[in-house]
């Protein structure tokens, strides 16, 4: 990160709260940082990259299904207009989801996810999605790390989407991913117990239900949260309900030339959040202004 003011409220917060005999200090234990994941910690451009992994499930399923050639959302995702596809909203969103996340085991659905994120590229880059993270938020992940904060995702994509990799990418171990989830349940097949991935949602972890995942999945309410979206403004407003020192920070999307400049997103925008920080005195970290890489291939 470039020496700005956001970087300095960065620093000077992590100073209040880890110096011993500090009004602010915070224990080590209550050291709880939370992080979005699809543009906070990677690219979200030009579609989320798991609704990318969903198209790709769509085609690989689609000889099982001759059916889906007319039936939509389905029909428009094998003519790869996600788009069109898309357009009914969360409702194709999650038919779609569910015909291609579930009815296998856990096991069976960690190894189709990182097959497909150790080959699948992004479309404009031809790097690998895992290479689409922001290389100062890496930085900042190992930073409040060395400092004795604990780091969590906490984002609306998928929890056993993000769980196969995240560790090896950002650092953040399984136990410390929260996302949304469908439903699981406990079988025995061939004399072996698994636990098959059924048809149905079970959590929705986005908006209101941010802090509802990080009651459920950390038990703590955190002292710092980052996000880019609307879609993170409660878990934002919660982080800040707390006593003590808190800091509340959002990503905001400037940079045309390296990365991309918007406010809104065919699944997610940011234009609330961004109002309550101005109000409340949130860091807005502008990826244009200060940041010197955007990502780790990045030349400065």
């Amino acid at each position: 990160m470039s020496d700005t003011a956001a970087k300095k409220a960065i620093v000077d917060f992590v100073l209040k709260v880890t110096k011993e005999g500090s009004p602010d200090f915070v224990p080590v234990a209550e050291r709880i940082a939370v992080f979005d994941n699809d543009g906070t910690l990677w690219c979200e451009r030009p579609v989320p990259f798991q609704a990318v992994f969903m198209l790709d499930r769509v085609k690989a399923l689609a000889p099982q299904h001759p059916e889906w050639k007319e039936k939509e959302p389905f029909a428009s995702l094998l003519k790869g207009d996600l788009k069109a596809a898309l357009a009914g909203g969360e409702r194709d969103a999650l038919q779609v989801l569910m015909a291609t996340h579930a009815g296998m085991t856990t096991d069976e659905f960690r190894k189709i996810v990182e097959d497909w994120i150790s080959t699948a590229r992004h479309p404009k880059t031809g790097r690998l999605y895992t290479e689409m993270v922001y290389q100062p938020m890496l930085e900042l992940l190992a930073y409040l790390r060395a400092n004795g904060f604990k780091t969590f995702i906490v984002s609306g994509g998928g929890i056993e989407f993000m769980r196969p990799w995240a560790e090896k990418v950002y650092g953040i171990p399984p136990e410390q991913v929260v996302g949304s989830s469908i439903k699981t349940k406990y079988e025995i097949r061939d004399g072996k117990p698994v636990l098959v991935r059924l048809p149905e949602a079970n959590f929705i972890d986005d908006q209101a239900g941010k802090p509802v995942g990080i009651h459920t999945h950390i038990g703590r309410r955190p002292i710092a949260a980052f996000g880019n979206s609307d879609g993170d403004q409660q878990m934002l407003q919660w982080t800040a309900a707390g006593g003590g020192a808190r800091f509340m920070c959002l990503i905001h999307h400037t940079d045309a030339e390296r990365e991309w400049a918007y406010d809104k997103i065919a699944m997610g925008s940011l234009e609330k959040a961004l109002d309550e920080a101005k109000t409340r005195g949130w860091t807005v970290i502008s990826m244009k202004d200060d940041w010197k890489r955007v990502f780790p291939f990045d030349t400065e």
